[in-house]
């Protein structure tokens, strides 16, 4: 008498037979995701990502974490109004996507939209800069920081 062997975990290297997959715990879908622990049991518990219950641990299956990552959020694919927030072919950036551009801290940024150095435009939960706006905040502000002297 043959017996059906139950699905176990298995890791990375090694090859299923036809009755297991390849399962990972809750530290390793950290890693492959490049996230914390904590993450991956929010989207847990969200139902984002599949995943059962050992005796002890959770497992997940690859392939539903590969699915979960295809589905994740993603702020560059962000829609208000149909449209993309962040479409930077029309010239549209996020805070952030303006700091990496101008060298300057995601903070100064913030600071100069709310002091009305530099205009910015809410569009659901996000803040947009349009690139005349970085452009002029950078000819207007940031040029002048340069040429100022430095007082010691």
């Amino acid at each position: 008498m043959e017996f059906e062997r139950e699905s176990t975990p298995q890791y990375m290297g090694s090859q299923p037979s036809a009755v297991e997959k390849k399962i990972v715990s809750i530290t390793e879908a950290a890693r492959i995701n490049n996230v914390t622990r904590q993450a991956i049991y929010v989207a847990i518990k969200q139902g984002k990502l599949k995943a059962k219950k050992g005796a002890t641990r959770w497992m997940i299956d690859l392939d539903d974490l590969s699915e979960y990552r295809r589905q994740k959020y993603s702020r560059t694919k962000s829609m208000f109004n149909g449209e993309l927030l962040f479409d930077n072919e029309k010239g549209f950036y996020s805070i952030n996507q303006a700091a990496r551009m101008l060298g300057v801290p995601a903070q100064k940024i913030y600071y100069a939209t709310r002091v009305g150095h530099m205009k910015a435009v809410r569009k659901g939960a996000a803040w947009v800069i349009h690139i005349t706006d970085i452009r002029q905040y950078k000819e207007n502000y940031l040029g002048r920081e340069e040429s100022s002297p430095q007082v010691i």
